[in-house]
């Protein structure tokens, strides 16, 4: 009889209350192989390792399948703390699994890691330098001690084979998925509105909803905002999401342009508030310099949002012809592909509307989780070679 595969995950990165990024990957990933319990729970035992008590909305423990260790601590946790039990592999663990690229230096079992994307080697000047340093560093050291890389998208697992040669053979390109039971067409108008209120928008608008951070060329959307404004005055410019890091030059460009009238900052949104933002939106843009996947486009096409993207790293193959690309480099270009947008005819709108949908229903986190696990198995199986 096959003996139960035990998991060791950490879960810290899904286990907080404001999600993005690779906070949400963690979150809905560890969900989805929950929810695959019924047709795993003989094969596999999950322990997930949090430093502090698990949240509310965390999956709840099932005996005997998915399970909390709590290693509490602060600063340097995973070396402090989750490093050195691991090394004494107490749970008996087969594979442990770090949804991000924190993962412990030294271990006795084999170490699985999630890489979202390499865009800060390429992009160094849009870091502050101990935030640069630490990715560089831990990021190299996960992908050395790894038994095993998750690549988010192609484009991630090509920049990793680039920068790092010896990784061939460890990758396995696994793409996010996104949830259908909260992005879905055609979204409830009455949810919409209250949004719409909430945030107070006023007009029809363009949306960014994202971390407020360079990589994201939020300048480069307000300077083809200033561009589009003059020939369509009926759009706001909604920029949503939560301060990161050098976003001081996003308040300034809007301050010097004139367009603090024109301009809607809300802050963090919540996972509640994101689908009604996003249908009630005529498009959405995300010129990013670079993107690891660009799951935000997904979910946009999902609630029936055209989506004008960059069409540098991961984006040309996410949205793969279902949106409009844009040079990130050039505002002008940026300000063409919205334009083209919210001057199409209602036909062609709808169709690219219609051509979204298509693309993001072959996104699943079922299929996530089952490719994770998949490819756990396939390290554990090569270890007992």
């Amino acid at each position: 009889m096959k003996r139960v595969r035990v998991i060791g995950i950490d879960g810290n990165e899904a286990n907080v209350k404001s999600r993005v990024g690779v906070n949400v990957y963690a979150f809905n990933l560890l969900w989805n192989i929950y929810k695959l319990q019924d047709k795993v729970s003989t094969n596999y035992r999950f322990i997930v390792y949090l430093s502090s008590l698990p949240l509310d909305d965390m999956p709840t423990e099932k005996p005997g399948f998915w399970e909390y260790k709590i290693l509490e601590g602060g600063g340097l946790w995973i070396l402090k703390k989750l490093t050195p039990y691991l090394l004494f592999n107490k749970d008996e663990l087969d594979l442990f699994f770090t949804p991000s690229h924190y993962t412990p230096p030294l271990s006795r079992v084999p170490v699985v890691c999630s890489i979202m994307d390499l865009g800060y080697l390429e992009f160094s000047e849009q870091f502050e330098k101990k935030v640069f340093w630490q990715l560089k560093y831990w990021s190299a050291t996960s992908i050395f001690v790894s038994k095993g890389i998750i690549a988010i998208s192609e484009e991630t697992a090509r920049d990793i084979l680039r920068h790092y040669p010896f990784a061939s053979g460890k990758i396995e390109v696994t793409y996010p998925g996104y949830d259908k039971e909260k992005f879905y067409f055609p979204y409830p108008q009455n949810l919409v509105r209250q949004v719409k209120r909430k945030y107070k928008i006023g007009k029809n608008y363009i949306l960014y909803l994202g971390t407020l951070k360079p990589s994201k060329n939020i300048e480069g959307i307000i300077d083809a905002f200033n561009i589009v404004k003059n020939e369509s005055t009926d759009f706001q410019l909604v920029i949503a999401g939560k301060k990161g890091w050098l976003f001081d030059g996003i308040f300034q460009k809007v301050k010097s342009l004139g367009l603090e009238k024109q301009v809607v900052f809300t802050d963090f949104v919540s996972e509640e508030d994101k689908p009604a933002l996003m249908a009630g939106a005529s498009v959405f843009v995300s010129p990013s310099f670079w993107e690891g996947f660009g799951l935000i486009a997904i979910e946009s096409m999902a609630v029936g949002t055209p989506v004008v993207v960059s069409d540098r790293g991961s984006f040309p193959e996410v949205v793969n012809g279902a949106g409009i690309l844009v040079d990130p480099e050039d505002y002008c270009d940026i300000a063409n592909g919205i334009k083209k947008v919210i001057t199409m005819e209602i036909k062609e709108y709808n169709r690219l509307v219609k051509e979204g949908l298509k693309r993001a229903s072959l996104f699943s986190w079922e299929k996530t989780a089952w490719k994770t696990l998949l490819f756990f198995e396939k390290i554990i199986e090569y270890k007992k070679r």
